[in-house]
């Protein structure tokens, strides 16, 4: 995975939280399952029907990006400009 890519997810805030992207208002939501092994980002853009979904695993051989119905490069795009706005 984008070890840049992982950085910025890892900066945001766990839970639900509010971020803007190119301009644009996103509600979204990180959770952790299995001690924080298992990972999940789901956005949904304010006023459209963008949406990102992606799960992210860490395992022994490093942390793997698996995007939900888009590309990587999409919900890689998104991590690197999100700027979290409210939590």
């Amino acid at each position: 995975m984008n070890p840049n890519a992982l950085a910025a997810f890892d900066a945001l805030p766990n839970g639900g939280f509010e971020a803007e992207v190119d301009g644009r208002r996103w509600r979204a939501a990180k959770t952790c399952h299995v001690d924080g092994r298992a990972q999940k980002i789901v956005a949904q853009a304010e006023g459209g029907p963008d949406r990102i979904g992606a799960n992210i695993y860490r395992l022994s051989r490093g942390a793997r990006l698996f995007p939900c119905e888009m590309t990587e490069k999409r919900v890689v795009d998104w991590l690197l400009a999100a700027r979290v706005v409210r939590q």
